[in-house]
């Protein structure tokens, strides 16, 4: 065992946050911590980092073991390049390597009687140097940040320059160069995208360390953990497997243990039925037996009724009119900014009814596109024509639709006046904003609040075409998964950016792939695929690729080209 956690407690004021929360971490093992927003988890992972003192409980790492943290939010200046930084967690080894090149400098001076325990000293320092992975840093270094989606290019940035996005991944990246001996990750996949987020999972996975993160990615918990610690109303219980085998034992676990109370019920008022109908007889005889059977039920333990965390927020997405059959068409799209391109001539069209994925690394310009389709920015070249009757709603990752000086109530009533008080508070407590939160300005709300008004927003527009550009950003597993219904019961037409592939998975009907300067599309969900984009995506002329394409109830062949 590397770490366990005794009955970890900890308030704020008179607000329990963790209560008896406990668990254990072996040597490489893989862990899950998963649980509502506010639920604890990164209070917990402060607590075992002794950036905070728990209020009752222990935390005890093993003795001579290392621990490394990556929290949410990185704070990170200077001028020092993304790539002197990540090789600054190998200090060790570049003074092992310059101690070693100082003794090969003294070697030509050295008096004949101090040479073979010099030499012996040497051989030792260069066996510790080779053991170490002396000889592969500098490539292991540039190895973990092209996995974390840096391209050569970007090794020379100023961190100080970097988003926080960028911060988080160079801090990642140092993290997982210093192998330390269990690595703790908050919220580690937030801002990468699929590819990264695949190199990530084969990482850890092979990594001779044991592991334990808080995440929200569905797909990636399946794949990396096989240990599923759940932070739910303060308590913790412990369920082994992934996240899957976890989601399906917990919901059995509620379902049990709220039948066995209903059982309970339904006995204790059978027996309450019994004793009065015994009295009602009026005989000593009954009496003595309804007197009985009541200290028998005075005894019996009574449960309270199980729990629920309250997690729900209500989406109902219903479009105010129909479209008509085609709903965008893009032609010949080009956006460059300065001397990057980020794309040319990119062409594809929508039909109603679909649910379109746009995937891809960072930096190949999807949420331009998205702005473009939004008219927020202005392509260089090319069109796009929206169909009969097309009414778009915009939900924008970077929240600029939102106006920071208003209050939540002001953001919902300005821009539907016709809404009265009652009305506009039963939306916001829809979306889990309630009494005094609604006078709260935009402005202090956290990334995912702002996410749940921007979904607020979303709803009452009645759009039939949503564009939304990582709509599950900051949304907590159960937040995400309302999301996901209210897009399959959704009768209009979407297009979306995430890199969230279980979302994908669940929501998309077709993927529009930007890779390698190429677009490609795939008549499926994301299982589809990474089943057919190993052969589609073979070249097969310079900037052309033949795909699929869904027309009316045909499917045919289309061309793509080089973006």
């Amino acid at each position: 065992m590397i770490l366990a956690c005794q009955n970890i407690s900890k308030s704020f004021g008179t607000e329990p946050v963790l209560s008896q929360v406990s668990f254990h971490v072996e040597e490489n093992e893989k862990v899950a911590v998963v649980g509502v927003n506010g639920a604890g988890k990164s209070t917990l992972l402060n607590i075992i980092m002794r950036e905070m003192e728990p209020d009752e409980g222990t935390v005890t790492l093993a003795k001579g073991a290392s621990i490394g943290y990556l929290a949410q939010h990185q704070e990170m200046s200077g001028t020092k390049s993304i790539y002197a930084e990540v090789l600054e967690a190998k200090r060790g080894m570049i003074e092992m390597e310059r101690r070693i090149r100082d003794m090969e400098e003294q070697m030509q001076y050295l008096p004949a009687a101090e040479v073979d325990s010099f030499m012996e000293s040497y051989h030792k320092l260069l066996h510790e140097y080779d053991a170490r992975g002396g000889y592969s840093y500098v490539s292991e270094v540039t190895g973990v940040l092209k996995g974390l989606g840096f391209t050569e290019g970007e090794f020379e940035k100023p961190c100080g320059a970097l988003s926080g996005g960028q911060k988080t991944r160079v801090s990642l990246a140092r993290l997982l160069v210093t192998h330390p001996d269990i690595i703790l990750l908050d919220e580690p996949t937030n801002h990468l995208d699929i590819e990264s987020i695949r190199w990530l999972e084969t990482f850890l996975l092979n990594y001779r360390g044991a592991v334990v993160v808080v995440a929200h990615d569905r797909y990636f918990l399946d794949r990396v953990v096989t240990k599923v610690v759940e932070i739910s109303l303060h308590r913790s219980t412990v369920y082994e497997g992934n996240y899957s085998a976890y989601a399906e034992r917990a919901a059995k676990v509620r379902e049990d243990r709220m039948r066995a109370y209903y059982n309970r019920q339904r006995e204790i008022r059978r027996q309450e039925e019994v004793i009065e109908k015994l009295k009602s007889f009026n005989r000593e005889k009954s009496i003595r037996r309804a007197e009985s059977r009541e200290k028998q039920l005075a005894k019996l333990e009574v449960p309270e009724k199980p729990m629920e965390e309250q997690t729900g927020m209500n989406i109902t997405l219903t479009p105010s009119l129909i479209s008509g059959k085609d709903v965008l068409s893009v032609e010949g799209l080009s956006k460059s900014f300065g001397e990057k391109v980020l794309f040319r001539d990119l062409s594809f069209e929508i039909r109603r009814g679909e649910h379109v994925a746009l995937i891809g690394q960072n930096g190949t310009g999807k949420t331009t596109i998205l702005k473009i389709l939004n008219q927020v920015l202005d392509a260089d070249t090319g069109s796009f024509r929206l169909g009969t009757n097309v009414q778009i709603g915009y939900y924008d990752q970077e929240q600029q639709v939102l106006h920071m000086e208003k209050t939540l109530f002001e953001e919902i009533s300005d821009e539907h006046p016709d809404l009265n008080n009652t009305r506009i508070r039963t939306v916001l407590a829809a979306f889990l904003f309630t009494e005094d939160d609604v006078f709260k300005k935009v402005a202090d709300l956290s990334g995912g609040e702002r996410g749940r008004l921007s979904l607020a927003k979303l709803m009452l527009s009645e759009a039939n075409f949503l564009i939304l550009d990582e709509p599950t950003n900051h949304l907590d597993i159960a937040s995400k998964e309302i999301l996901e219904d209210a897009l399959n019961r959704y009768e209009g037409t979407v297009l979306f950016i995430s890199h969230d592939r279980y979302f994908v998975n669940k929501t998309a009907t077709r993927v529009l792939n930007l890779a390698d300067g190429l677009v490609r599309n795939y008549l499926g969900n994301y299982d589809y695929y990474l089943e057919k984009r190993e052969v589609a995506e073979r070249p097969v002329s310079p900037g052309v690729y033949t795909g699929e394409r869904e027309r009316g109830t045909k499917t045919e062949k289309v061309r793509g080209i080089h973006i």
